[in-house]
């Protein structure tokens, strides 16, 4: 059973994450968004939920460095949907990564900016915690926010609080992912339960820690995976996972919609196969 249970957000933190990704503009202006938004998102808003809500994958890359210059280097590549990058361990260092992020406007020059996709520690690291990491991470413009480890419907619930009015499939109209991982075998047991809690707006199969869940057993890695997939289908959920050059091709005809990869080249071969060449 999860350590926390789902509770209503202190009213400071809730006008602090609607300052900061309300979208109160309904005319959809995204200059009246940018303007009226405690921080404007680098490049513009995110288009991933849209692509998402047309039923197209979307592909993204791990950062790299963390450094400005391969942050420009991102932007350059305009095949990617998004950038990836992790503050699960080590320092949260927001700084640094909203140096990295005005690199990726710097190289997408006149283009949008790739958004970025945010980790963050787990929730069962502690409820309050998580909630002050996603506020900075909504304050520095991310365009979603990974939560590792989700272990429950609680855990769920609270990734869904944090991220406020501007969170799709929630909000028809908005641009921000709460996207979960599920690898923890504990998290497998409950996969119905987390995956279809109102608002999440992606959940991904991790098969890193999966691994080491099942001791290596690579046929119950993989029987994990697939049941990750097949309760995203049933609930009407965009399911994600890391893919390789040979195998994303397959994974995008299982059904998975949302990828992320080490080598740009798999970016080339999935956007192929899912018809976005």
């Amino acid at each position: 059973m999860s350590r926390f249970r789902t509770r209503a957000l202190p009213a400071a933190f809730i006008v602090f994450a609607a300052a900061a990704c309300a979208v109160p503009d309904a005319s959809g202006d995204p200059a009246a968004e940018s303007a009226d938004s405690g921080a404007e998102p680098v490049g513009g808003p995110s288009t991933l939920a849209q692509l998402l809500s047309d039923g197209h994958a979307i592909f993204g890359t791990f950062p790299g460095p963390t450094t400005r210059e391969q942050g420009a280097l991102m932007g350059q590549n305009r095949e990617l949907d998004f950038v990836f990058y992790s503050l699960e361990s080590g320092p949260f260092d927001i700084m640094s990564t909203k140096v990295y992020m005005e690199g990726i406007a710097e190289g997408s020059g006149e283009e949008a900016a790739h958004p970025l996709i945010l980790r963050i520690p787990p929730i069962r690291n502690g409820v309050t915690e998580a909630e002050a990491h996603a506020a900075e991470a909504l304050a520095a413009g991310v365009g979603g926010i990974v939560f590792p480890h989700a272990e429950s419907a609680e855990d769920a619930a609270v990734a869904v609080s944090v991220m406020g009015g501007d969170l799709w499939p929630g909000n028809s109209a908005g641009t921000l992912l709460s996207i979960l991982i599920v690898e923890d075998a504990e998290a497998v047991d409950r996969l119905d339960e987390i995956v279809a809690t109102p608002g999440v707006s992606v959940v991904f199969a991790g098969p890193g820690d999966l691994r080491r869940a099942y001791q290596g057993d690579m046929e119950a890695v993989e029987a994990a995976i697939q049941q990750v997939l097949a309760a995203c289908q049933r609930h009407g959920v965009p399911c994600g996972i890391t893919a390789g050059v040979d195998d994303i091709a397959g994974r995008i005809e299982q059904g998975f919609r949302v990828f992320i990869v080490s080598d740009p080249a798999a970016v080339t071969v999935g956007r192929g196969a899912a018809g976005r060449g």
